[in-house]
This record gives structure tokens, C-alpha cells and sequence, in this order.
């Protein structure tokens, strides 16, 4: 399955604000399929790391209790327009995700 991961970046005080966007489902594991009436399967991301210019600047250990579709936010000192920014991500199912973009 196909998941997008949408990245934005603006100047905030003296810093970039990133913000990552992954379409996800998230699922515990422990809802019920009011169709099958069977639990829906755990699927969820379970790390993300973001990186600019290839060193990475953030990495989140992410698990159930994240909700579906998870919006991150980090603070970056020290960029400037030009630099790439990169985030990938890895799921429990081995499914994995990313994007890059380049500072505005």
C-alpha cells in the first residue's frame, strides 16, 4: 500500500519549522471490523527520521498510540534556503515512506 508523506517547511524565529504529514492508517490492532467483526490487524509507523542535508536532526519512536494520519513538527536552528530535507519512515509491516524537499 501506497502511503503519501507530505513535507513543509517556513522560517519560524531564526529556525525552519518542518512539518511532516504521513498518511497512514495507525490501526491498534485492537478495533473491531463492524463488516467481519474480526480485529483489524496492527499497522502503524514505528520510527521516523528526519534529515537535512543527510544528517539527521529528529528521530521519533513512534507506536499504537499515535493517531491515524500523524502530523510531526520540529524546530531546526541552523538552515538555510537550498538545503534538502528528507524524511523516511518504517512500519511494523515492513511497508516504508519518505520525501524530500528543499528549503525554501
Amino acid at each position: 500500500m501506497k502511503h503519501k508523506t507530505l513535507i513543509r517547511t517556513r522560517p519560524h524565529q531564526g529556525a525552519t519549522e518542518i512539518l511532516v504529514l504521513v498518511e497512514h492508517p495507525m490501526e491498534t490492532g485492537q478495533r473491531i471490523d463492524p463488516k467481519t467483526k474480526r480485529k483489524i490487524p496492527a499497522h502503524f509507523i514505528q520510527t521516523l527520521t528526519i534529515a537535512v542535508n543527510g544528517r539527521p536532526v529528529a528521530e521519533a519512536d513512534l507506536s499504537v498510540a499515535i493517531s491515524k494520519d500523524p502530523l510531526l513538527g520540529v524546530l531546526v536552528d541552523g538552515t538555510k534556503a537550498g538545503d534538502t530535507v528528507t524524511v523516511d519512515w518504517h512500519d511494523n509491516k515492513g511497508e516504508t515512506g519518505g520525501a524530500k524537499t528543499v528549503v525554501s
